[in-house]
């Protein structure tokens, strides 16, 4: 396979929910119905997939936005069902020392698919437009460089077959304050918080102002930015998936026929005795005998 195939554009240079009222629901999205509708989409992901191995085409969705605004949890349900030697998540480290005396995109090339994948990277090489530049990790020319060349670096993906996807995750800074707190008090989350988080909080406008720079730069026809409000993390894990599904030409492959061979009869193995190997303790046992076997029973 090639890996071209031709972007009809279903959807493609259209916000996602950019607005209010325009895919960015005030309306919460009762349980049940968001994941009977979360189930579906992620269906037609698996189909999408599979689409993707027949057809050797190749994608890049790219997640960015603010600290907390619900990139992660998205990618999450987006690849639940999917076969991660076919849909692989690219979450880069800070650039090494020798990574940062290269192009700076070149780190990025290495993670791009080859024909039947799609990756789906958890910020991208617009870290240049945003943290670096906000937080002063780069130059102003290597920050103008970048806003100058990432143009032409995209349209070259887009030219050579490659389905670009780029979405940007908006979330108020009163929310963003909410999940902050949340993952301050919560142990299991607390680990997602970092000092740069915190940053973040008092340079709000300076994000903004390079969000809105780096779109008048990089908000190009052939890569359009879709936007996501994600105040409501359930309505921006449908309002992404679905808007994604509408702008790729994918089609139902039929699957390979398989059939589940009868098992053949016994020759003769003899197990070795248990004894012979470790065994992790049996740890649920231990929690049904603490709880009484006969409360687990009932529950049942």
């Amino acid at each position: 396979m090639s890996g071209k195939v031709k972007d009809t554009g279903n959807g493609h240079g259209k916000k996602a929910g950019a607005v209010k009222g325009d895919g960015g629901s005030p309306h919460r999205l009762p349980k049940h119905l968001y994941e009977t509708e979360l189930f579906r989409l992620q269906g037609e992901l698996v189909k999408v997939q599979e689409w993707v191995r027949a057809e050797g085409a190749r994608i890049v969705i790219i997640f960015e936005g603010r600290d907390a605004a619900g990139k992660g949890g998205t990618i999450k349900r987006a690849t639940q069902y999917l076969n991660p030697r076919v849909a692989g998540i690219a979450a880069l480290p800070a650039p090494t020392e020798r990574e940062r005396t290269q192009w700076y995109f070149q780190r990025y090339i290495d993670h791009l698919p080859s024909a039947g994948e799609l990756v789906l990277f958890d910020r991208s090489w617009y870290n240049r437009a945003g943290v670096e530049h906000v937080m002063g990790f780069c130059t102003k020319e290597e920050y103008f460089r970048f806003l100058h060349q990432c143009p032409i670096f995209e349209r070259m993906l887009v030219e050579d077959g490659i389905l670009l996807r780029k979405y940007w995750f908006s979330v108020s800074d009163s929310e963003q304050q909410r999940r902050f707190r949340g993952r301050l008090e919560d142990p299991l989350r607390r680990w997602k918080l970092s000092p740069m988080d915190l940053e973040s909080i008092t340079r709000w406008e300076d994000y903004s102002r390079a969000k809105d720079e780096m779109f008048v730069h990089t908000d190009i026809p052939e890569a359009p930015w879709h936007v996501v409000e994600s105040d409501d993390k359930r309505n921006a894990r449908i309002n992404m998936i679905a808007h994604l599904l509408s702008t790729i030409p994918y089609h139902q492959v039929q699957p390979r026929p398989l059939t589940l061979p009868s098992r053949p009869p016994a020759r003769g193995y003899i197990r070795v005795p248990r004894d012979m190997q470790s065994y992790v303790p049996d740890h649920a046992s231990e929690l049904l005998a603490g709880n009484g076997a006969g409360k687990t029973a009932r529950a049942r």
